[in-house]
């Protein structure tokens, strides 16, 4: 086997798996690959506010949108075949691809286009609220008009489009991607096959992916050395456990900030004094030696350090760890005795879990008694993310486009999705100022200095951008490549025989 590093969009390094000196190997079609899963996805709507990045990840082979992301990071068509901007980047104007099919037969026309991002806009989506009117324009075409200009916003049509006619999205789920959903077992697998409409006929190389769920990274090693499934995406520390000769690696930034994240409306945690002391207590560099067998690059940002022009590089340890000063800080804030702090992990994400078990004991050498609460992920879902009654927990945050937009946008005061009660009226200011900047280079700081803003605040403790490894059964499979955005594409994956 050998490997091709293809490049980065200022995001993480894409390498691409590919097959040499195979003794004659071909690819084979009709095959399947069975890979493993530790979290389920939360809906199989790609419209629903509900969906996670793990959701995405998988959705991403089944639904498209008028644009793709590439592995270099480039916007190409998707379901639209070409698009124009004019009017100063006010109107975007598509003309969809002939020909294209919805997984149960029917054509893609640009009514199902309107209703689908229509319904994002009404969902709240990230990205949508600056849309003045989507309307068809004639044969095959869509005009999507704004109420100010937005630089980036092409990259939100990456989002899934649907038929209008189909009402039941969550529970029949139709696509125009490569895959199809042939069926779907909680708590057990869910099966991908092969679309054979697909408007492009090289794609997908495979004709079935069956992703079988799995409780733990224990659980999932087990699965891996056993041979139930032939490919996972792993952490360092289970990568150390694979053995090196049975598995083809491919590695990669998983595009998401690792955080611990604090719930700023919550005492003590309501006082920046007591948030400043919890960043000086937590060193991040030993979180990942020590859970991540050093894979792993520092954030200090809600932002991920690949997207160089916009991350504000002096934030990478903005909080060098410093048990005393935290000491110092907290008997400032009166808490010279600590206090108690729940740690709330989903208990399916073993690398969370490992984090925060490192980070207790961090703490607790700063006089904070920390300790660790471990819930499903649907708990997760509905207490933190949606009910925000917990104190902090450790989770990743990912960016569902590849724009700084899509990371910064949820430390807004008034987003559903800050989950963390942060609230700052010059940080809303500067990221809308950000969001209408026309400029590249002024725009880049005002992210800038929107993430210096959350820093100064200490508004959560943000650890890293994970390494991440996805592992293939050696010799037997070619062609998986890594997106400067949290997916796992299936559609370029072949057998080898």
């Amino acid at each position: 086997m050998g490997w091709i590093k293809k490049g980065s969009l200022a995001a993480a390094a894409v390498f691409v798996l590919i097959v040499t000196g195979c003794g004659g190997k071909t690819r084979t079609a009709g095959a399947e690959l069975r890979f493993g899963f530790m979290t389920e996805p939360a809906t199989l709507d790609p419209l629903s506010p509900a969906n996670t990045a793990d959701g995405r990840s998988i959705l991403f082979n089944v639904f498209e949108g008028l644009v793709k992301v590439t592995p270099d990071g480039t916007l190409v068509p998707a379901l639209a075949e070409s698009w124009s901007i004019a009017e100063g980047g006010l109107v975007y104007s598509f003309t969809l691809r002939p020909g294209v099919r919805f997984h149960d037969g029917t054509l893609l026309t640009g009514a199902d286009v309107v209703f689908s991002l229509q319904t994002a806009v009404d969902a709240r989506f990230s990205g949508f609220g600056s849309i003045a009117s989507i309307v068809e324009d004639g044969d095959r075409r869509v005009r999507i008009t704004l109420r100010a200009p937005n630089p980036e916003f092409l990259p939100y049509l990456t989002i899934g489009i649907v038929p209008r006619a189909n009402a039941g999205r969550e529970r029949n789920p139709v696509g125009t991607g490569p895959f199809k959903i042939e069926s779907y077992t909680t708590q057990h697998s869910l099966v991908l096959t092969k679309n054979s409409q697909y408007w492009n006929p090289a794609l997908p190389k495979l004709e079935r992916v069956t992703l079988v769920f799995l409780a733990d990274n224990n659980t999932l090693l087990l699965a891996l050395q056993g041979g139930s499934i032939d490919g996972a995406v792993v952490t360092g520390s289970v990568l150390q456990q694979l053995p090196a000769d049975d598995f083809d690696v491919v590695s990669g930034f998983s595009n998401m900030v690792q955080l611990l994240a604090l719930n700023n409306d919550v005492p003590p945690l309501d006082r920046r004094e007591v948030r400043r002391a919890l960043n000086y207590a937590v060193n991040v560099q030993e979180i990942i030696d020590a859970a991540f067998f050093g894979h792993g690059e520092p954030s200090g940002s809600p932002l991920i350090p690949g997207l160089r022009t916009s991350y504000e590089a002096s934030l990478r340890d903005p909080y060098p760890a410093d048990p005393a000063r935290a000491r110092s800080l907290l008997a400032e804030a009166g808490f010279g005795n600590g206090f108690n702090l729940e740690i709330t992990v989903p208990s399916s994400y073993t690398m969370h879990v490992d984090t925060a078990q490192v980070i207790v004991n961090q703490l607790r050498r700063a006089g904070v008694n920390a300790s660790i609460r471990l819930i499903d992920w649907g708990a997760w879902l509905s207490e933190v993310y949606e009910g925000r009654r917990y104190q902090a927990t450790v989770i990743s945050l990912d960016g569902n486009t590849v724009s700084p937009q899509a990371f910064l946008f949820r430390y807004q005061s008034n987003q559903r999705s800050n989950f963390i009660n942060f609230r700052n009226s010059n940080y809303d200011r500067v990221y809308q100022d950000a969001v209408l900047e026309t400029n590249d280079a002024r725009r880049a700081e005002l992210y800038r200095e929107a993430q210096r803003i959350v820093s100064a605040e200490a508004a959560s403790i943000y650890i890293q951008d994970i390494y991440s490894f996805w592992v293939y059964r050696a010799g037997m499979y070619g062609g998986a490549v890594t997106y400067p955005v949290s997916v796992t594409d299936f559609a370029p994956v072949y057998r080898v025989e």
